[in-house]
């Protein structure tokens, strides 16, 4: 019998809409900010969360990022048409 594939977080990114990526990144930054702030007062039990919100924020920028060029790209594509 087959496993099934757990989805990676990159595909599960990939199919979210404009929106949600929009609120997924807001979402990212406020826990950013808020890990900071536990770490100036040492609170933050955890380091190494904070460079897991870095890169998650990262990826979201990439994905957002990446559906502005092909949108660049299929218009350019329908002018020259």
């Amino acid at each position: 019998m087959a496993r099934r594939r757990k989805k990676t977080v990159s595909e599960e990114l990939r199919g979210l809409s404009d929106e949600e990526l929009a609120r997924k990144l807001e979402e990212a930054y406020r826990q950013l900010f808020t890990l900071r702030l536990k770490l100036s007062t040492r609170q933050l039990a955890n380091h190494r969360e904070l460079p897991k919100v870095r890169h998650q924020i990262a990826r979201i920028k990439t994905f957002q990022r990446e559906r502005e060029l092909a949108a660049a790209w299929e218009a350019a594509q329908k002018e020259v048409s």
